[in-house]
């Protein structure tokens, strides 16, 4: 089996609706499981939330996520960003106008210096998110 890397997502209540909202932009096959499903928390304000969620794409992308227990403070301070990039600019377009509705867009994605297009948001969730899409090859 080979070593996999997958960005994992902390959400305060809302995973289930986020990691809908990326499969309807990503595409793929989600899995999900509550807190209830494994009985890993008594309190009953934790039974609905998500304890793990995974969404795998047909390309190969994974994203995970999770809501944290409500005893634990969310954490709305420290985000990562998430870069998806390659040469499919029909897929990669499509991406960006998914995740943008309902976002904010930081830098348009536009032709960069490099000569690839490049752009970054924030999705509705308030996670940042920057695409590459390559120059052709000439």
């Amino acid at each position: 089996m080979s070593t996999s890397l997958s960005p994992y997502l902390g959400f305060d209540g809302v995973a289930r609706e986020a990691m809908e909202f990326y499969r309807s932009v990503l595409g793929g096959e989600l899995t999900s499981s509550t807190f209830a499903d494994f009985g890993a928390s008594q309190d009953p304000a934790d039974q609905d939330r998500i304890m793990h969620a995974q969404l795998v794409t047909t390309n190969g992308l994974v994203l995970m996520g999770s809501d944290t227990m409500s005893s634990v403070p969310a954490d709305t301070g420290s985000r990562i960003t998430i870069a998806l990039f390659g040469e499919d600019d029909a897929e990669l377009s499509g991406y960006w106008e998914g995740l943008a509705d309902g976002g904010s867009i930081i830098e348009p994605l536009v032709a960069s210096p490099w000569g690839d297009r490049f752009g970054m948001l924030v999705d509705r969730y308030g996670i940042g998110w920057m695409v590459n899409i390559s120059a052709p090859a000439v």
